[in-house]
């Protein structure tokens, strides 16, 4: 079955605007277990942006399902991740200034500092993804390092759906399609993500070799309108009928 990852770090944001203890991800988190989820995924940026040390405490207390912890490559979220010892952690490149993840990690340049930062992380028990632009070169230093699962990077695609590109949306896909099969063919496991909605999310979901989705942005800003339940219920009945 394909897997729902549901990401609830925009939940912390709309916290964290006004200073106040809710919207709470926990809560959040929670509703989305209830709704099928079969995952929650949060990003602790090293600003703090949205999720903070505290949420990822609550979550491993709180959680009956996994939690996909996103980090940065740095000494700080190792820690973290060890201590904490999450079901899997995800690898992503961070910028101070990027409203959000603009790309995928550079792998092939930081091959050995990689391979040597995901040892721990591995010998912990975490489950490590990468994720990364779907480029041959970077799925290959992915697989190097040891990496047992990448994350394909789906914003472009997305982005060229809404704006309008459909030519460049198709070779994207086309792109995320052939790369999907190139990895599994090296025994990773593949995720997707970044940018899903109700209309873009079936052609990848359609993919037989990705195993699972990880969604937030969308769904949080959906919710306001049907409840966070209806709205990953609907992306469940999407996933689950585009895979049949």
């Amino acid at each position: 079955m394909l897997r729902l990852g549901v990401n609830i770090d925009h939940v912390a944001t709309l916290r964290n605007a006004r200073g106040s203890a809710y919207p709470d991800p926990v809560r959040a988190a929670k509703l989305a277990e209830e709704a099928g989820a079969d995952g929650i995924t949060a990003h602790l940026r090293e600003d703090r942006r949205h999720i903070v040390d505290a949420d990822i405490d609550a979550l491993m207390e709180a959680l009956s399902v996994p939690l996909n912890f996103e980090m940065a490559a740095t000494e700080e979220m190792q820690a973290i991740a060890l201590r904490h010892k999450p079901h899997a952690v995800c690898i992503v490149p961070e910028k101070r200034e990027e409203r959000t993840t603009e790309g995928g990690l550079e792998v092939a340049r930081e091959e050995n500092k990689l391979a040597h930062y995901i040892a721990p992380l591995r010998e912990a028990g975490c489950r490590v993804s990468i994720f990364i632009a779907a480029d041959q070169a970077q799925i290959e230093a992915a697989n190097r390092i040891g990496a047992e699962v990448i994350e394909l990077h789906t914003g472009a695609y997305c982005d060229y759906h809404y704006e309008g590109r459909f030519e460049e949306r198709d070779a994207e896909l086309r792109r995320l399609t052939e790369m999907a099969t190139f990895a599994h063919s090296l025994g990773l496991e593949v995720h997707a993500g970044h940018g899903l909605t109700y209309e873009t999310v079936k052609p990848i979901a359609a993919l037989p070799e990705i195993m699972e989705l990880n969604i937030g942005h969308f769904l949080m800003g959906e919710s306001i309108f049907r409840g966070l339940k209806p709205a990953i219920q609907e992306m469940r009945r999407l996933m689950d009928d585009a895979r049949a």
